[in-house]
Parts: structure tokens; sequence; C-alpha cells
């Protein structure tokens, strides 16, 4: 029976991210396929760096185990292997922002993404941008690539909503990709010209960064919460009148499809993958252009039939993607390679 290995380490972070999401819920919602065996790889050995095992002890794993199949899910394939190949690209983000990056992170993603892809049998992208971005940086030849969306992962839950006012939700950090500066400069303005509401970012931190975001609100009220439980995170978003994602680099926006079937309006920038995860349930502006972020925000919030109609088309659009539908796509690449 062909045995289909997947590199699922990242869905057993403490702190889950988005490719921890990723492959979490890729990993659960694969369907059983008559003549296929999956084998969920949950840890590396801890001798080590995680280079050592993903390039040399994992080969190691896949050929005692004679695997048939090994699947990557966040770009780091083994490039000496002695199976096939498929290897998950979310971004690449590391080439646009190598700064956004550590040093040793950034060269990791740029020296094995590329080898990665131009050695895979199949690369999966979550999206046509992303897959359009390697075809072309990496000259991956098409036929190659797959695209398979994300769908939303955060659990509904019951957690009580924050009830001491109006709030904006934007969720990041303060990497410039995720351009959250201008939003707060954004913000600050139209508290000036009298919104009643809160600026809330969801995994900024508070300490000596966060200086500059107090800086540029210039008075006006934010709240920095750090890393939140899924739950928290949750009932922030249930409870915001809009969530504000000004990002300059997404490969995908899972945040936005998270807003969208909780029945949150979401404001965007029209940059990158963005318009086509959120297609016309999003109002869109220029991420670099304050003025039109700021004016974006206030048509959502101050357009009783605007925000109404975001809502009904956001939940009609998120509850299009399921990861039932995806984990099958992604069955199907396997046993299109068996």
């Amino acid at each position: 029976m062909p045995l289909v290995a997947i590199d699922a380490r990242d869905a057993y972070d403490p702190q889950l991210r988005g490719w921890g999401r990723y492959v979490r819920e890729l990993v659960d919602a694969l369907p059983e396929r008559p003549g296929i065996e999956y084998r969920i790889i949950k840890e590396g050995s801890g001798r080590g760096p995680e280079l050592l095992f993903e390039q040399v002890e994992l080969p190691r794993l896949l050929r005692r185990e004679a695997a048939d199949l090994i699947h990557a899910p966040n770009c780091f394939l083994p490039l000496a292997r002695p199976c096939m190949g498929v290897v998950t690209i979310h971004d690449l983000a590391f080439e646009v922002f190598p700064d956004d990056f550590s040093k040793r992170t950034g060269w990791k993603y740029r020296t094995f993404t590329r080898r990665a892809a131009r050695s895979a049998q199949r690369v999966i992208c979550v999206s046509g941008y992303t897959a359009a971005d390697v075809v072309r940086r990496y000259d991956v030849d098409e036929a190659r690539v797959r695209i398979i969306p994300n769908a939303p992962s955060l659990p509904i839950g019951a957690e009580p909503v924050p009830d001491d006012g109006p709030y904006l939700l934007a969720v990041g950090d303060l990497r410039p990709k995720k351009n959250l500066m201008r939003l707060v400069e954004a913000f600050a303005a139209l508290r000036k010209e009298g919104l009643p509401h809160r600026l809330v970012l969801a995994g900024v931190d508070s300490g000596p960064e966060a200086e500059r975001v107090r800086a540029a609100a210039d008075g006006a009220p934010i709240r920095l919460t750090g890393y939140l439980s899924d739950a928290r995170l949750d009932a922030l978003m249930r409870g915001a009148d809009a969530l504000v994602h000004p990002s300059l680099y997404e490969g995908f926006g899972l945040v936005v499809v998270e807003a969208m079937v909780r029945g949150v309006p979401v404001v965007a920038a029209r940059a990158t993958a963005l318009p086509e995860t959120g297609g016309d349930a999003v109002e869109y502006f220029d991420p670099l252009d304050v003025g039109d972020m700021a004016a974006a925000i206030r048509r959502v919030v101050g357009d009783r039939a605007r925000h109404a109609e975001l809502v009904r088309r956001g939940r009609a659009r998120g509850g299009g993607l399921s990861w039932a539908a995806s984990a099958a796509l992604t069955a199907a690449v396997y046993e299109e390679m068996l």
C-alpha cells in the first residue's frame, strides 16, 4: 500500500501560527483513500537544528519506512530524498521583504524554498497570486503547480466579546509588510474627525517598539494585546465593528476569511493575494495611502447599508471555503502522483 508521509511538526507548536494551522487542519481533514496510508510526522529528533532534521534525518526516516511520497507543508522539502515530493508554498514574503526576517531565517527560506520548488514533483500554492509568483521568480513549470486555497480554522466559541465600546481590529505585528503604522496614522486622523472607536492591534506586544505605535497614534486610544489564545482572538474578532487588514504582502490572507465567517466586515489592502481572497466582499484601499485607508474605514463604519452588505457577502464567500474541500484537493494531488 502506498505510504504518504506528512511533515506536520508545525501543527503541534503551542503557539500556532498560520502554517501550523494549515497543516493541523489539513491532517485532521484528509479523507481516507482506498490504497493510501498516511504517516503523520509530529516531531523532529530533537538533536541539532531543524535544518539537520529536514535535510538529513527526515530522508533517512522516509527510506526506513519505505515512503512513496513526502509532503512538506511549509517550504522545507528534503532535496535529496528517496521518494516523490510535494511542497506547499504559502507566500514569498521573504523574497520581497527580507528585512522582516532574521538573517538566519531569511537565509533558510531563500536558500531552500527555491530549490524545493524546483525539485518537487508537485507544488501546492494557497492562491493564484502565490502560484504566479513562484512560477515567475523560481522558473517553475506551471504544469507542476496546483492552487488549493486555505479555509477558516479559528474555532468560533462563546467567550464574551468586549463590551467597553466600539472598536476596529487588526491582526498582525510591527514588521513593515504588515503596514500597521499607516493604519495607526489613518486611525488617528479618523479620531480627530470624531470616530468613536478604539483600535485593537491583536498580536502586537507592549515594549520598546510599541512606543512608535503610541507616538503615531497621537493620543488616540489603541490597545496592544500581544499573543492571544484562540478563544480570545475569536471573541475579539466577533465583537469588532470591522477588521482592517492593511498588509502590503499576503499569500492568502487567512484573517480576512476568519472575519467573514463571523459576520465582521473587512476593510483591506488592494494588494497581492487579498483581492483574490476577498473578492467583492471587502472594502479595499491603497495600502500606501493613509487618506484612502481612512476613507475606506469611514465608508464601512459610517454607512449601515454598506456595513450590512459586506457582512452578507462575507458570510457567503467565507462559507464557501472548507478544509474538507481543501484536504480532498490535496489528497487528489497525492493520488495523481501515486
